[in-house]
């Protein structure tokens, strides 16, 4: 039997900055949607911003879905693959990258994951807990569309090619 492609989906985001914490809340809907699924080999994980160890941690799967909040001049959200980059820094020298985050998975681990970025337009970042209306509307339909591109690794008798994702 052919083994199942491992999945993570990684958000990421400040939940005490509203819409900030849609990487985060994304998680928390992928988990539920598992659990009610039963499905195994799709995993979760969140934190407040992306680490270079994060490198280690994605090394042990074959397709990586980054999942943050965008102020980009984007619709509801933009799913876009990424490649391995060395350069570091986002926005504080205690951020990195998802292409960061690659780039040294396969320097160190020698393992580079498929990896997807999902950007979900946010529209306030004020210090408070909670989603504005229109920011769940769009991680709403993020969720939709993601769940979709995640069904194809969930049949236990198939193995499909990471390149569906």
């Amino acid at each position: 039997m052919n083994e199942l492609v491992k999945v993570l989906v990684y958000g990421y985001g400040n939940p005490g900055r509203e819409d900030d914490a849609l990487g985060n809340e994304m998680v928390e809907m992928i988990s539920v949607w598992t659990k009610e699924h039963k499905i195994k080999n799709i995993e979760t994980d969140s934190n407040y911003q992306l680490n270079v160890e994060d490198a280690e941690k994605i090394s042990a799967y074959d397709v990586v879905v980054f999942v943050d909040a965008t102020q980009e001049d984007i619709h509801e959200f933009k799913f876009t693959h990424l490649e391995p980059s060395s350069e570091k820094v986002e926005f504080s020298m205690h951020a990195v990258s998802p292409e960061y985050v690659v780039h040294v998975c396969n320097d160190l681990f020698k393992k580079t994951p498929k990896v997807c970025l999902m950007a979900i337009k946010g529209f306030s970042w004020d210090f408070k807990e909670g989603l504005t209306d229109n920011a769940k509307l769009n991680l709403e339909q993020a969720f939709q569309y993601l769940t979709r591109r995640l069904e194809s690794y969930i049949d236990s008798n198939i193995h499909y090619p990471i390149s569906m994702l």
